[in-house]
């Protein structure tokens, strides 16, 4: 057994356990998604205690391979140890692709030898996908999946042009679904809380069998699904689209609204860099949408024209109430938004 702890972007981390068998079957998804390559580079810099980084270090290492591992990641260094290594793995989290991107010499670099890229941990945009497909050699492939197990989806970028607003499809023998409020499966296409179930689920919380009961969903059968703890949908072919965390979800008016809509809205503008909404306590609505953005330059974001024109993209019950603009938004190791920060820095304020 090994324990890993959740990134706590919405509490305290848990320390999460996994059986010896499921880090083979984990690697067994690895080996099916394109790992084990003969003469494979795995250029890596994100955390080796990421449950994905962990994953695919050890994958590539059984596969006879060669791991180049960074202490921090800076996109100079980056492309240079991609370059000189003749990388042909890696594996980024959004804001590190981004960053690439955004790099003044990326296309000075030779990065041919790049046969498949990973993107885990966070929101990855569908106007970043196409970006990266478009300016970077080999695949790209989204992972989406928890630290806990459960589904794991897997999107294909570069061959699906048309999905890339999904995470992609159930990989491995995954399957999932959606169920509402009272944990009643949903039909297909219908807005709910993902649940899911694979090989590589967790055994449970350590020393925690009521979180580990509070995480986990029955069937008929008696057979038990991982909550994921997000919003979305799955539709007819299979492909997954997240909304939000479920922890996160705005209810105002009496209405559901997922951030990840508002968040998609305010990063359509190009002034804009980085966005994140969370929801505030309002005497009128019950709760309200906030957003807090980035300026993508150095001068200030005219904040109520920002807002205007998300809103006008939205619908009626989906307003954001107001914006507050941040040098950048707190992130975790991985890349993840802490939004318990940002609702400790509206409570300060």
């Amino acid at each position: 057994y090994n324990i890993i702890y959740s990134s706590g972007t919405t509490g305290t981390p848990n320390g999460i356990v996994h059986s010896r068998q499921m880090r083979r079957d984990q690697m067994a998804v690895g080996e099916e998604s394109g790992l084990g390559l003969p003469g494979q580079v795995t250029l890596l810099s994100t955390p080796m205690y990421s449950n994905t980084t962990l994953g695919i270090f050890v994958a590539t290492m059984a596969y006879g391979g060669t791991a180049v591992v960074m202490r921090k990641f800076d996109c100079a260094r980056w492309l240079e140890l991609a370059e000189q290594h003749r990388a042909t793995h890696t594996i980024l989290v959004p804001v590190q692709y981004q960053r690439l991107m955004d790099f003044s010499h990326f296309d000075d670099y030779d990065l041919a030898s790049m046969a498949l890229k990973y993107c885990t941990s966070a929101p990855f945009s569908a106007e970043l996908k196409a970006e990266v497909v478009r300016r970077m050699p080999g695949a790209l492939i989204e992972i989406y999946s928890m630290t806990e197990g459960g589904v794991v989806c897997l999107l294909r970028a570069d061959t699906n042009p048309d999905k890339l607003h999904t995470v992609g499809i159930p990989w491995g023998g995954s399957e999932v679904f959606t169920i509402d409020e009272q944990l009643n499966r949903l039909p297909t296409g219908e807005i709910g809380e993902l649940v899911g179930r694979s090989t590589t689920m967790m055994s449970g919380y350590q020393n925690q069998p009521e979180k580990t009961a509070e995480a986990s969903w029955y069937d008929d059968n008696g057979e038990r699904w991982q909550r994921m703890g997000d919003i979305g949908r799955v539709d007819k072919e299979g492909f997954v689209t997240l909304l939000g965390r479920s922890k996160d979800m705005i209810i105002s008016g009496g209405f559901n609204i997922y951030p990840r809509d508002l968040e998609d809205a305010l990063l359509k503008q190009t002034e804009v860099a980085d966005a994140a909404v969370i929801g505030i306590p309002s005497k009128e609505w019950g709760e309200t949408p906030l957003g807090f953005v980035v300026a993508a330059g150095s001068e200030p974001l005219d904040l109520p024209a920002v807002c205007a024109q998300a809103n006008a993209e939205l619908g009626k019950t989906q307003r954001i109430s107001a914006l507050k603009q941040l040098d950048e938004l707190p992130r975790s190791h991985i890349g993840k938004i802490l939004k318990t920060t940002l609702r400790e820095l509206v409570s300060e304020t």
